[in-house]
């Protein structure tokens, strides 16, 4: 379950590449492409400027490198032509990249043209859960502090948390123990290690937290058809803490700072 420091640096490759992957995101308009554009876009970047492989296709017998998931879908949503963005969505790109036989997970929501507030407001909150949860992770704490953590900025806030998808233990495999739950209770858990390596990827609804998925049995959505927002970030739990793998350029800093300012500056087109 642990990992030697040799493997952490490899994940901690993987994840800087990964990181580049949402950089390059945030570079271009999202209004107007398909979910499908973006698939492909990315996998070029990945396969051809990182020279590194997308881990999610084939995985499953998922056919594509990436989820994109619109307004009231959860998650897993299937890239496709027809689901083209429009101003006024907010997409969830979740993503892997292997390099080394190592994998990085991570994904983040935009902001996609002229966003309601209410929307903007879900997202920073969902933003602002997923580093409440990384920065509860040190050597010693358990993993119920860290759903705790999480659950408890979604509820004062006034939304829910999905309970049926979790974070992960990840490494040369895509989902490896331990799960990691978004929600819990303060101090019960497995007790955290030096060396163990998961992902944190709150979901969190506008609405109630009942899920349903799809026809075409990946794309999962909110029963009631209210908005859903996620993020996501590979972690190591080290000697004095926590160190984000996939830690883009501007969110340097957000370790220490308990206050969690929203600088995750969605593409906003």
């Amino acid at each position: 379950m642990t990992k030697k420091p040799e493997e952490i640096a490899l994940l901690a490759e993987s994840g800087r590449l990964l990181a580049s992957v949402f950089g390059m995101l945030d570079g271009i308009s999202l209004a107007g492409k398909s979910t499908l554009e973006i698939d492909e876009i990315v996998e070029n970047f990945i396969v051809h400027d990182l020279q590194a492989r997308p881990a999610s296709k084939g995985q499953y017998d998922y056919g594509f490198v990436l989820n994109s998931s619109i307004n009231d879908e959860v998650c897993h949503g299937v890239p496709s032509s027809t689901k083209v963005l429009n101003d006024g969505d907010i997409v969830n790109f979740d993503i892997t990249l292997e390099k080394n036989g190592y994998i990085a997970d991570s994904s983040k929501t935009y902001l996609v043209g002229d966003v309601d507030l209410a929307a903007r407001r879900l997202v920073h909150t969902t933003y602002e859960a997923m580093w409440k949860g990384i920065r509860a992770v040190r050597p010693g704490a358990r993993m119920g502090d860290i759903g705790a953590a999480i659950e408890g900025h979604a509820k004062r806030n006034g939304y829910s948390v999905v309970r049926e998808y979790c974070g992960h233990g990840i490494g040369r495999e895509m989902h490896e123990e331990p799960q990691v739950l978004h929600f819990g209770k303060r101090g019960t858990g497995l007790p955290l290690r030096e060396g163990m390596v998961f992902t944190i990827e709150p979901m969190l609804n506008h609405g109630g937290r009942s899920v349903r998925t799809e026809d075409d049995g990946w794309t999962v959505v909110t029963r009631d058809g209210s908005l859903s927002a996620q993020f996501e970030h590979t972690v190591a739990v080290t000697a004095s803490g926590v160190s984000v793998l996939t830690l883009r350029p501007e969110e340097r800093g957000m370790i220490g700072n308990t206050h969690a300012a929203f600088i995750m500056a969605p593409v906003h087109r």
